[in-house]
């Protein structure tokens, strides 16, 4: 029987559920490890929460600048917020809603009704039905949007409030790639004002607790890249000798020119001891099998990049635009600089291993 001071772990585990732990489960080797994951990966969602609660406010504020700079330019106009022929039916009810909500003596003030109006609103009114508005004012509330586009701005917002309702609904962040999620938060702090993300970055608890993540295992494979590099670029793939030994692991980075390169390739499939010759590649692509078509198609660009004859090992990887939530590529912020000089001192010369964790972290290869 526990002491009355100890932690009933095996209580814990079964209040949380084994369905909701068990991908926590599979990347630990214990209960205890997988429970101490759990709270890391919650402890993540809730400082980037903190980061969208401030771009919510931002934007909130910026956009009802803009619109009330436009429909308020005499001291007689309807406040923009309660002018119907700016909105839709669907935004006027939703505006309606968010006045019902309030207590009467707030019904009509503008600031409460704004303050109430939800995520999806704001974001919604940067849709394309409302393009000649962009054009008209709410471009202004974005004055640092990427060439000034709609799209540019509408997009990104759009994916920041699919996160923000992830976690609001405690939707495991496991395999979301948190930091490109919060790039996108302060790009679009950016957007409003360089000073907004300026300030927003330093508050910034995120790679504070990222690099706390209790569980860093070697699940990437860098490899010396000179000519591996170039062939990946245009092809996406990696090819080298038959029969050399890898770990099993998820993810190939490229060092090549001194610095670990920032795309790092999820391994989509792998095959050893294929022979290198344009009949077999042609059998392949007639394949119905998904995989060996992509396979026949990377001996073809290969031998066509120069890797003729032999039997070759390849790799077909993810490509840079098959990022989260669609795909598990990763793109570092910028690429790991090997500041080492002399003969011997390239950080690899065929590979090693390391973690994704890792590499999203480092500022030079030394910190790995």
């Amino acid at each position: 029987m526990p002491n009355k001071n100890e932690m009933d772990i095996t209580k814990i585990l079964e209040l949380l559920s084994e369905p909701r732990l068990s991908p926590y489960r599979a990347q630990t080797a214990s209960a205890p490890e997988a429970l101490e994951l759990y709270t890391w990966i919650h402890r993540m969602a809730s400082t980037c929460f903190e980061l969208i609660a401030y771009l919510e406010v931002g934007v909130r504020n910026s956009i009802d600048n803009a619109l009330r700079e436009h429909y308020e330019h005499n001291p007689s106009s309807i406040p923009w917020i309660f002018s119907q022929p700016l909105i839709n039916h669907q935004i006027a009810e939703m505006i309606a809603t968010g006045r019902n909500r309030l207590p009467e003596v707030h019904q009509n003030n503008r600031e409460q009704i704004s303050a109430s109006l939800s995520f999806g609103f704001w974001s919604g009114l940067l849709g394309s039905k409302y393009d000649e508005l962009w054009k008209k004012c709410l471009h202004k509330a974005f004055p640092y949007a990427y060439q000034g586009k709609r799209k540019s701005v509408a997009v990104e917002l759009e994916a920041v409030r699919k996160f923000r309702n992830r976690i609001a609904h405690h939707d495991s962040l496991l395999n979301t790639d948190i930091l490109f999620e919060a790039t996108r938060i302060f790009k679009l702090a950016g957007y409003i004002d360089p000073q907004f993300e300026k300030w927003m970055r330093s508050v910034s608890r995120v790679h504070t607790i990222y690099a706390e993540k209790p569980v860093n295992s070697e699940d990437t494979v860098v490899v010396a890249g000179k000519d591996a590099w170039p062939l990946y670029c245009d092809h996406h793939i990696y090819v080298c000798q038959a029969g050399r030994s890898f770990k099993d692991v998820k993810y190939i980075a490229f060092y090549s020119e001194k610095e670990i390169k920032p795309e790092v390739a999820r391994i989509k499939f792998k095959r050893d001891d294929v022979p290198w010759s344009e009949e077999h590649a042609e059998q392949l692509t007639a394949s119905n099998n998904r995989n060996e078509r992509k396979l026949g198609n990377a001996i073809l660009a290969a031998r066509a990049a120069g890797w003729e004859g032999g039997r070759y090992q390849v790799f077909i990887l993810s490509s840079p635009d098959e990022k989260p939530p669609h795909g598990e590529h990763r793109t570092l912020n910028h690429p790991i600089k090997h500041e080492r000089h002399g003969r011997g001192s390239a950080y690899t010369q065929s590979q090693r291993y390391t973690s994704l964790h890792a590499l999203e972290l480092a500022q030079t290869t030394d910190d790995l």
